[in-house]
């Protein structure tokens, strides 16, 4: 008798299972769900996207190893020049709160200016100066993020060049736009760099 309860039940559990399936197959065919950027997730898909994004690249950027030399001046002045050039159309430059891509693009972009504690995402943490938000730094200038707008830098650019990009992310925050300007400007020699 228990094992014809066991079957009935499993029955009922693969019926339900299908059910769902063919449910959710529908609904992907449907077109129903709206996809337009000006058209916000609703909490779970939102929830669900950024649990999975999250979880995803604290993973895949577990084992990199940052370079001891990334406070170095170098860097710095490298890696804002790309920043301005590269970046800071949807991530901003000091004493700027928005831009045509921060409107348009959704999920918005970070606001790298400020820190990670204040551009609203929740990964951040208190500070952006610990090793485990650099690492992630790197891997997503690196890899980028699907479907969000920002770009996999790695095809174009090695290793050093993007560290160059992660050491100015650890000082942005805390510079002027004077400074700002002066940390991000390339050299006439290094024009045609980018």
């Amino acid at each position: 008798m228990t094992s014809f309860k066991f079957l009935s039940c499993f029955k009922c559990l693969a019926v339900a299972a299908g059910v769902a399936a063919v449910t959710g197959v529908g609904f992907l065919y449907s077109g129903l769900y709206p996809m337009g950027a000006d058209d916000h997730h609703n909490d779970l898909t939102y929830w669900t996207l950024e649990t999975l994004r999250e979880r995803s690249i604290a993973r895949a950027s577990n084992d990199i190893e940052v370079p001891t030399d990334l406070n170095s001046s170098e860097r710095l002045l490298a890696g804002g020049a790309d920043y301005n050039d590269m970046c800071a159309g949807c991530h901003l430059k000091p004493g700027k709160t928005e831009s045509d891509f921060t409107l348009g693009l959704y999920p918005a972009p970070p606001n790298l200016t400020l820190t990670g504690d204040r551009h609203g995402h929740e990964h951040a943490g208190d500070t952006d100066n610990d090793d485990e938000a650099i690492k992630r730094q790197f891997w997503i200038i690196k890899h980028g993020i699907k479907a969000s707008g920002m770009p996999a830098w790695g095809p174009g650019h090695d290793d050093q060049r993007i560290w160059n990009m992660v050491a100015f992310l650890q000082r942005l925050p805390e510079l002027s736009p004077q400074q700002y300007q002066i940390l991000t400007a390339r050299d006439a020699d290094d024009a045609g760099h980018h």
